[in-house]
């Protein structure tokens, strides 16, 4: 991840939840010309996307507790604190879609919803 991308309300990471990342792979690299790794990430398999050696998102496997959402990108933004960040969003009227978690060895994120239900992801870096 390029260090701007780790400025408090910047966008940094753009993440793809997909049905069949074999295909979405292919889509995406072959239109892009995007760069994949593919790695475990606590017993999940996660393919990091690449321009020219930098991080810039990622592909997996739409997990089982998103039902039948669709295939779909979600977005991250920055944030020094993300369970300040999500405690303010509620009391702006937002909700929380998806719990305050770690990635273990890179943050902590979260998913929440604004008052007119665009879903955002929430992420502080590692210190």
């Amino acid at each position: 991840m390029l260090e701007r991308q780790k400025e408090a309300g910047r966008f940094c990471w753009n993440e793809l939840l997909t049905s069949d990342v074999v295909a979405a792979k292919q889509f995406y690299g072959e239109l892009f010309g995007w760069q994949m790794e593919d790695s475990d990430c606590g017993g999940m398999a996660y393919t990091t996307v690449k321009v020219n050696g930098d991080d810039i998102g990622g592909i997996m496997q739409r997990p089982a507790e998103a039902g039948e959402m669709p295939p779909m990108w979600g977005s991250y933004v920055t944030v020094e604190d993300v369970d300040a960040s999500a405690a303010k969003a509620v009391t702006m009227g937002g909700a929380i879609c998806v719990p305050a978690q770690d990635i273990p060895g890179e943050g902590r994120f979260c998913v929440i919803k604004d008052p007119q239900g665009a879903m955002l992801s929430l992420y502080s870096h590692s210190k």
